[in-house]
């Protein structure tokens, strides 16, 4: 019956477009300035891992961690959970052939070298040709792989899915679990230089996605263990004297706020256990840790009430991302409101901001924040000072290619990324090609994807699907740190309606028929416009 119904609703729609469609002019407008936007970002993503690959060392091929003092290392906290998996998700949108040669090949040669402790790997030596250290140090291992699976390849599971990167990640996390359950017990280790709260964080937000993924209990399990060391009296952060809000110390609170989620789902006595306890933390941070417009401080002394770090924070939205999830399962106002007043003043007060001094890092991880709230919270305000922003982000790139030369640099390409699949909804063509320019832009009910190209083009554009909900199962899709947030997004079973500049695209498709592609054959300086409904 509903199948009857969408026809009878859309077939006049179609037949009287069949012969003339009209469109939305301004619509049109705004969708190929943002494909001209998007353009840039992928161009810049594409040129920065080509520039990277010219560094690799001679003999294994792998990337450095940067290009000046640790030139001679791989680490697996910075060259793998920072810039490596950035390149690969950059090849992955923009050259297949590149993701499947030489990244792949990457992948393959660091499982070989880099493993140590069955797969969980150690910093590399160039020189050596062998493991930096002769002894082994455990707790600077399950360091470097909680940051290497979170940082790095979380964020590429959530938005290929399943691949060898995937495999890698359930390897390392598995053998892991052999060694690490929660932080309390690092003291039994003789070397530990991260934060506690950084890799307790780490590990509840990689063990929340994870438990949903594959429905597999002892990963729930596992996050509860590091739950009840915080949420049930073992160490309260409400009471603690240095809680660093800013990068590496936010993993917690957001850490925290994950399970919680997964717990309102999966566990509600256990979530009502641990309320209280998280919503003292909570609220605690919002009465001392913010200045005067909302913004947080870089650490806080929360036994105290002072400011320990008034510098402001860059990740400020990795924050605003635990308060909004916890407003989502318990619609408690005064979070949202938070959320919506920590970026009201950001086109006053933070244009050209100093985030992390100079520092292309500060830029990306800020701009991330604007991204993925504006996904969910869409103020105007917010997206003109995203779109301002990312210019000053774009103009750290040198010509070359490389951005500062260190490890920080994938970040750059991971937040264009996600900017540039805002600006065409999350579609995409395939193969890609720098000249073929695809923007997109929502009106009503109705998304505008227009597509330009200088030379003859034959290819697939291929939508968004739910990957909250394909990739990961998630009961919802409550926003996290690196995700890339989904826009518009075609649902298997769903009918869509198409009018097309060209006649033969319009008519009616499945969730699937997009999911899978339409086929396109573009004519030089031809302009395609395809409305979905």
């Amino acid at each position: 019956m509903s199948r009857i119904y969408l026809l009878i609703l859309i077939f006049p729609f179609i037949y009287s477009c069949s012969t003339q469609p009209e469109f939305n002019i301004k619509t049109i407008n705004r969708a190929t300035e943002n494909g001209i936007q998007a353009n840039e970002g992928y161009v810049r993503s594409l040129k920065f891992t080509e520039a990277w690959l010219t560094k690799t060392d001679s003999a294994s091929g792998l990337i450095p961690t940067n290009l000046n003092k640790k030139s001679d290392l791989w680490e697996p906290e910075n060259s793998a959970a920072d810039n490596y998996p950035f390149m690969v998700l950059t090849a992955y949108l923009l050259d297949k052939d590149l993701y499947n040669g030489k990244m792949l090949d990457m992948l393959k040669t660091e499982e070989k070298l880099t493993s140590r402790v069955n797969s969980l790997p150690d910093t590399y030596s160039f020189s050596k040709q062998d493991f930096l250290r002769d002894e082994v140090e455990m707790g600077k291992i399950i360091f470097c792989t909680s940051e290497y699976i979170k940082d790095g390849l979380i964020p590429l599971n959530e938005y290929i899915g399943k691949s060898p990167w995937q495999d890698r990640m359930m390897e390392m996390l598995d053998d892991l679990s052999e060694h690490f359950v929660y932080l309390g017990q690092m003291d039994e280790f003789e070397y530990y230089h991260a934060p506690t709260e950084e890799v307790n964080g780490e590990m509840l937000q990689t063990l929340s996605r994870v438990y949903w993924m594959t429905g597999e209990q002892k990963y729930l399990d596992w996050a509860i263990k590091i739950g009840d060391y915080y949420m049930l009296g073992e160490r309260d952060l409400s009471e603690i004297e240095y809680l660093r809000i800013r990068d590496h110390g936010c993993e917690i609170i957001g850490g925290l706020s994950e399970l919680y989620v997964t717990l309102h789902f999966a566990n509600p006595e256990k979530k009502r256990q641990y309320q209280p306890a998280l919503y003292k933390l909570l609220d605690r941070v919002l009465k001392i840790g913010r200045n005067e417009d909302g913004i947080f401080y870089n650490a806080i002394n929360l036994k105290t009430g002072e400011v320990a770090d008034s510098g402001i924070v860059d990740n400020w939205g990795y924050v605003f991302d635990a308060y909004y999830s916890v407003w989502l399962v318990d619609k408690k106002e005064e979070y949202r409101d938070a959320v919506l007043n920590g970026f009201i003043k950001l086109n006053e007060n933070y244009r050209n901001y100093a985030w992390e001094g100079t520092s292309c890092d500060g830029y990306a991880d800020a701009l991330e924040s604007g991204i993925n709230l504006f996904n969910r919270e869409p103020v105007p305000e917010l997206k003109r000072w995203i779109d301002s922003e990312i210019q000053i982000m774009f103009a750290m790139q040198q010509d070359d290619g490389i951005i500062e030369g260190w490890h920080g640099d994938g970040n750059f390409a991971r937040t264009a990324i996600m900017y540039s699949l805002w600006k065409t909804q999350g579609a995409h063509i395939y193969p890609w090609r720098n000249d073929v320019i695809i923007g997109a832009e929502k009106n009503g009910d109705e998304t505008y994807f227009v597509i330009t190209s200088e030379n003859d083009w034959n290819g697939k554009l291929v939508f968004d699907t739910q990957r909250h909900k394909t990739i990961l199962n998630l009961p919802i899709d409550y926003p996290r740190i690196n995700q890339f947030p989904e826009w518009f997004t075609a649902k298997t079973g769903a009918y869509y309606s198409i009018v097309s500049s060209q006649k033969d695209i319009s008519g009616e498709y499945t969730g699937n028929d997009l999911l899978d592609g339409i086929a396109i054959k573009l004519k030089g300086d031809e302009k395609l416009i395809i409305v979905v409904k």
